[in-house]
């Protein structure tokens, strides 16, 4: 059965172009902002910043894989890399003996609180101060809605193609 692609009408193909011209732009300019002042990557800055957020500055590493959006494997990667650094440490669960936990250290903490207030204001530079207040709660609402939107369609696909914090 052959059905008629849904094609972008010239709004939604402008709309389109710029978040994919933007997400890009972005993400490079904060990997170069923390490459350059803090010596990170964004993926591992994000990684650290989720753990600061986390009750004692822990998390199950599942758990951080979801948050993340990566799969286990590579998770695993990224802590060693941080736990290498002295960022973070990992341990066992004693909840579930299977289970591993991502911990951050207080070399993590503080590594934090010299690499944050760079990366706070090359994200309001880059985003934030180009936006009205207006265009903030709109901003959100957008994100919200199509991170809303994939979780739907993310839950009616299986979950080995669907999810890629679930795989190994």
């Amino acid at each position: 059965m052959s059905t008629t692609p849904r094609w972008l009408n010239a709004e939604e193909r402008r709309a389109w172009l710029a978040y994919v011209e933007f997400s890009t732009l972005l993400a490079d300019h904060l990997n170069r902002q923390l490459r350059r002042d803090a010596g990170m990557t964004h993926a591992d800055y994000i990684l650290l910043a989720y753990l600061s957020s986390a009750p004692d500055g822990v998390l199950g590493m599942s758990e951080l894989a979801q948050r993340l959006k990566i799969t286990r494997s590579r998770l695993t990667h990224a802590v060693n890399r941080l736990c290498d650094t002295g960022l973070v440490d990992r341990r066992e669960d004693p909840a579930d003996g299977r289970g591993q936990l991502a911990v951050l250290t207080h070399e993590g903490y503080a590594f934090l609180e010299r690499a944050a207030p760079g990366h706070v204001e090359a994200v309001r530079k880059a985003v934030f101060d180009a936006l009205t207040p207006e265009q903030v709660r709109q901003f959100a609402e957008i994100g919200e809605a199509i991170s809303g939107a994939l979780h739907r369609v993310e839950s009616t696909e299986a979950a080995e193609t669907a999810l890629p914090w679930r795989r190994r």
